[in-house]
């Protein structure tokens, strides 16, 4: 009996001391940390320039195309930008891949720092979580504006 009561009360023990340590789960809203973080905002700002870019070069291509007098010359004309855009258009990809990137090691960074001081178990994004967790958005924000 003696056993039994030891028995029980140690599982207690280690019930509670169990619930105790339980870090939980903390979640981040990424858009609005996205929206708050300076280096993000200047991330998307070259992105958007190089697009502009982009933009710019086939209007004035266009501009180019229309002056154009003979079938030959335009198709080889045709051929010489359809090459040089696609060269253009990989490397706004490979630059926009490399910001997105950047952008999110660094939150990931920031959030694990938050996760290890206030002792959680794990981060989510706020989409994937429906009740409970802690809302860890704004000490993630913080985290990132001190880090440079």
């Amino acid at each position: 009996m003696k056993g039994i009561k030891l028995g029980i009360a140690t599982l207690a023990v280690m019930l509670i001391t169990g619930i105790a340590n339980a870090g939980g789960v903390g979640y981040i809203d990424y858009v609005k940390v996205i929206d708050n973080y300076d280096y993000a905002k200047q991330a998307t700002k070259e992105v958007d320039a190089k697009g502009l870019e982009m933009q710019q070069f086939l209007v004035d291509k266009e501009k180019e195309y229309k002056s154009l007098d003979t079938p030959l010359k335009k198709q080889t004309f045709e051929e010489r930008v359809s090459q040089e855009f696609k060269s253009r258009e990989a490397a706004y990809m490979a630059l926009k891949e490399k910001k997105e990137m950047e952008v999110y090691n660094r939150i990931k960074d920031a959030a694990k720092a938050v996760m290890v001081e206030q002792k959680l178990d794990a981060i989510m994004d706020s989409r994937g979580v429906f009740v409970g967790g802690v809302d860890i958005t704004q000490s993630v924000i913080s985290k990132l504006k001190t880090v440079k």
